[in-house]
């Protein structure tokens, strides 16, 4: 079975058209975009908006921040502290 669909296809077709142009911008900044992995990650962004058939983005794995941590320690401590 295919990962992507015909509509999401179309659609970073029609955003690489732009970009060899000259005419694609990024969302916020409004600059150019210069690179070729940018183009299709926004292509790919908007057929994702547009409800076409795209796979989800890759999540990274974030660790636990310093205060989560901390946190976690102290419901511990205290826990042996009351018996």
């Amino acid at each position: 079975m295919a990962r992507y669909g015909k509509a999401s296809q179309t659609k970073v077709k029609k955003t690489m058209h732009e970009y060899k142009r000259g005419k694609l911008k990024s969302g916020r900044s409004g600059k150019k975009v210069k690179s070729r992995k940018q183009a299709i990650a926004i292509g790919l962004a908007q057929a994702r908006k547009r409800g076409a058939k795209v796979p989800p983005k890759k999540r990274s794995s974030r660790r636990p921040t310093r205060k989560t941590t901390r946190r976690s320690t102290r419901k511990t401590s205290r826990k042996s502290r009351k018996r």
